[in-house]
């Protein structure tokens, strides 16, 4: 699924317009980015987490040159979904009410 037809289905399902629909996953989207980037974890019950994660530095080798890198340590996102949706997943027969509306 893309963007537009996310925004298309929750703008269906909520009643709103899309453009609001839109704006609001837009905000959520550089929320997210925001505290996760500065080190903060946002867990959604029901949903998953969105935690930081420090990559070590490492050294790597370029494809092509055959040449060794230095690859510098980097701050990454993970996201791990919650026991719930997991279940939900598995269970899911490909019927959209897979999720409840809320």
């Amino acid at each position: 699924m893309d963007t537009k037809s996310l925004i298309e289905r929750i703008s269906e399902r909520t009643g709103r317009t899309a453009a609001d629909v839109e704006s609001l996953l837009k905000s959520f989207g550089g929320l997210i980015t925001e505290e996760v980037g500065q080190g903060d974890i946002i867990s959604l019950p029901g949903f998953g987490t969105f935690e930081p994660k420090m990559r070590e530095e490492r050294v790597a080798v370029h494809p092509s040159t055959g040449k060794r890198i230095l690859v510098p340590p980097k701050l990454s996102m993970i996201f791990k979904p919650s026991a719930l949706l997991r279940q939900k997943v598995r269970n899911s027969d490909g019927q959209d009410d897979a999720m409840p509306d809320e």
